[in-house]
């Protein structure tokens, strides 16, 4: 990877990296992805090697994650509602990533809940 560039965000699909790429890229920012021809080649590799990752020139990066965030998508609940956060009332709210304290949970991940986390103030519920 360049050391001029810093990932931004991982996608699943490439798809999903050019949506928020060609954004970016309109807006004026340097922009790349990393892993994408891979993934496109073969679509069960993507969990293997961490995703498409878009990257995005350093100078950029503030501004970036700025507009990221105003254009991603946030969790909704079943019913498609926003979830709120309890403490900054935000509805930016993202899945967190897991925690796997025990034994237990690294040899069973899928019996882990799953927890939320504010986008805005970090909280975890």
């Amino acid at each position: 990877m360049r050391d001029d560039y810093t990932v931004l965000a991982v996608f699943e699909y490439s798809t999903e990296a050019q949506v928020v790429k060609s954004k970016l890229d309109s807006e004026g920012f340097k922009t790349m992805l990393m892993d994408e021809k891979t993934i496109d080649t073969d679509p069960l590799l993507s969990q293997a090697i961490g995703g498409v990752k878009l990257l995005i020139h350093n100078n950029d990066l503030e501004k970036g994650i700025i507009v990221y965030n105003e254009i991603r998508e946030y969790e909704k609940d079943e019913n498609g509602n926003t979830y709120q956060c309890g403490k900054c009332k935000s509805t930016r709210i993202l899945v967190a990533p897991p925690q796997r304290k025990s034994f237990f949970f690294m040899l069973f991940p899928f019996f882990e809940s799953r927890k939320l986390i504010c986008n805005d103030c970090k909280t975890i519920f």
